[in-house]
């Protein structure tokens, strides 16, 4: 389906021209490496970018839009795994853009594979998207399909590259050698607003590999994350054990989450979504924690 953000009518970023001198805060090496991220998006002629709302992928429709206009558009594929918050958000930050915006329905649920939660759950996950976008890629008559893989990502274990391998996806910032600083960089050039914005897997993560991925777990989750959030933590992860919740903050929220009043409003929280007991993890916030199981969980470089 078309997001109609007519009636909305959001302010626009104010994307700076090619040439144009950045701020005096901005290195000359950040200029470049956007400038040279403009060329390599330019020469692909038109893109679907596939984009979850994240600073990655936004930054890659932000230039995408950019350089190729309508020849340019932005697919997130919906499905239990995706909070609504981050769906409503994701839709904010293409408006804002200028972009177009597609929401696509993604069917990975009926992946066996993928409930099976395995350590390769991404993989299905990615490949369910990518056969999606390359239907899609077809269907509006675009080039190349692109994804916002960063530099960085090679350093977790992401069974998902080799489903990007597998379709053939373009992975311009990768390609690039950009890495997650350099691309928060970037979007603050360009007067993204959410160039600051902390990674944020999808909800399916939060679950331990060979625990079956359900619907009701994934709700579960993201209302707890959603009311965590409304009560003011930022960089919050809700890992799911059955009846305990494990919840990681940033270590330098540690302490408020552990004081009162908060720490009652979040166990009560917690209860009220269904789980008995509610932990906070003391090694705060990492990605990935549920790969810490797994041994040689980094991957090679592909391709």
């Amino acid at each position: 389906m078309t997001v109609d953000t007519s009636s909305q009518q959001p302010p626009r970023l104010r994307l700076p021209l090619q040439g144009e001198t950045p701020s005096a805060e901005v290195t000359a090496e950040v200029s470049a490496a956007l400038d040279e991220l403009r060329q390599f998006v330019r020469a692909l002629g038109s893109v679907l970018v596939c984009y979850s709302g994240g600073i990655d992928s936004a930054l890659m429709l932000a230039v995408a839009h950019e350089q190729l206009g309508p020849r340019a558009v932005g697919m997130t594929a919906v499905s239990p795994s995706l909070a609504p918050a981050e769906r409503q958000a994701a839709c904010e930050v293409a408006a804002r853009i200028g972009a177009r915006h597609e929401l696509v329905d993604s069917h990975e649920m009926q992946r066996p594979a993928y409930v099976a939660n395995g350590p390769d759950r991404c993989f299905h996950c990615k490949t369910e998207l990518y056969e999606i976008a390359a239907i899609k890629r077809e269907q509006w008559g675009l080039s190349a399909i692109v994804n916002g893989t960063n530099a960085d990502d090679l350093g977790d274990y992401r069974p998902g590259l080799q489903a990007a391998t597998n379709a053939q996806v373009t992975s311009p910032l990768l390609q690039l050698g950009i890495g997650k600083e350099r691309v928060r960089q970037l979007a603050k050039l360009m007067g993204i607003t959410i160039w600051a914005k902390p990674a944020s897997a999808c909800l399916s993560s939060r679950i331990p590999y060979g625990t079956e991925v359900t619907v009701e777990r994934l709700s579960q989750i993201a209302r707890l994350e959603s009311i965590l959030r409304d009560l003011g933590l930022s960089q919050v992860r809700v890992r799911w054990h059955d009846t305990i919740a494990r919840i990681e903050v940033g270590a330098d929220e540690l302490p408020r989450l552990c004081s009162e009043p908060l720490r009652q409003r979040v166990v009560d929280a917690g209860r009220e979504v269904g789980f008995r007991f509610v932990t906070v993890d003391l090694a705060g916030y990492r990605t990935g924690s549920h790969n810490e199981v797994l041994k040689g969980r980094s991957l090679p470089v592909i391709g």
